[in-house]
């Protein structure tokens, strides 16, 4: 027979998983090559503010698109490779217009990528240039 703490951390664990499958069992399907779609971004966009679960996701997923991006600026940009005549920057609502800019039709949506989207939004707005 289970202990009674034991009891506990089965029932915690299943209340946990209860509140995030609704979420997860009605998530848009990333791109048919495993990328994270515009529909995906979209959907956690549209979701944010009721949802912890999608907040939380779309946060680490900002958050790691701009790092990622930024890191990787800034790398080649010691080498003289890049410039940018601003910081990367990256909110809700740049993330939106940069997906609705770049991939327009919807019925699209869920076989576009959305990172190289965002990225290039991003290095677009800060005024990156290439050496030649």
């Amino acid at each position: 027979m289970p202990s009674f703490k034991r009891r506990i951390a089965v029932a915690a664990i299943a209340i946990a998983a209860a509140s995030i499958t609704p979420f997860a069992a009605i998530a848009l399907p990333s791109t048919a090559t495993g990328r994270i779609s515009v529909g995906q971004v979209m959907e956690m966009l549209d979701k944010a503010d009721t949802s912890p679960v999608a907040r939380q996701t779309l946060v680490a997923y900002v958050a790691g698109v701009g790092e990622a991006a930024g890191v990787i600026a800034d790398t080649i940009g010691n080498g003289g490779l890049v410039s940018c005549k601003s910081s990367f920057s990256l909110d809700t609502r740049a993330v939106r217009a940069a997906l609705e800019a770049g991939a327009p039709r919807q019925g699209n949506w869920s076989q576009t990528p959305a990172t190289p989207l965002i990225i290039a939004d991003m290095v677009k707005r800060a005024g990156c240039r290439t050496r030649n």
